[in-house]
């Protein structure tokens, strides 16, 4: 009997491959070849399931996603029940930082996606989508902080969701950099946290 193969688990060994390239040596040398050679397969069995290195950003664009909204829950996840919104709305943002292997390198790869996107409008219009989404998600735990008499009354959500995120794209290069160290990251955002709340804390 021929052996059953799982095509959306080669795929995704595909992707996680690229995603390795990237984060070591960045988009523009990881050709189909080079990218085989990290999965440990042929270029053929590559080019079989993407017929263009642009298809395969494009997918690996989504499994980036897919492990950074892993990372969330999993550090939503270990928060004290019952979570409340600003430490989930601390865990959500600490989520996107460069704090361990697994996010340093998920920071570096989303570097050279961001680097493409540029010059991509199709890649343009996914990195858009993925930072509404972001954006979106951070505005509605600070609206709930605010219900649950967490953070102040009458803050500009949207504005203060801006002013988080645009941080913590600030914080990701000095941390790949060592500029900043990971306990510095945290004191800075849990700082800015704290005028959500009025100066209580998350």
């Amino acid at each position: 009997m021929p052996r059953q193969v799982d095509h959306d688990a080669r795929r995704r060994q595909i992707a996680e491959a690229l995603l390795r390239v990237a984060a070591a040596r960045g988009l523009e040398s990881a050709s189909l070849r080079e990218v085989a050679a990290e999965a440990g397969i042929s270029i053929g069995r590559v080019q079989h399931y993407f017929a263009s290195k642009d298809r395969l950003v494009m997918y690996a664009t989504g499994r980036l996603r897919e492990r950074i909204e892993e990372r969330i829950r999993r550090t939503v996840e270990a928060e004290p029940r019952p979570p409340g919104s600003l430490r989930t709305l601390r865990a959500i943002l600490v989520a996107f930082l460069p704090l361990d292997e697994d996010g340093r390198a998920d920071a570096l790869a989303g570097m050279a996606f961001f680097h493409r996107s540029l010059n991509d409008p199709e890649l343009a219009d996914r990195y858009r989508d993925g930072r509404a989404q972001a954006t979106e998600a951070v505005i509605e735990e600070i609206r709930a902080a605010v219900e649950r008499g967490e953070a102040r009354p009458g803050l500009d959500a949207e504005l203060e969701a801006h002013s988080l995120l645009a941080l913590v794209g600030g914080l990701i290069p000095d941390l790949l950099f060592d500029r900043c160290r990971h306990e510095q990251a945290l004191r800075v955002l849990d700082h800015q946290l704290e005028r959500l709340s009025g100066g209580g804390g998350a």
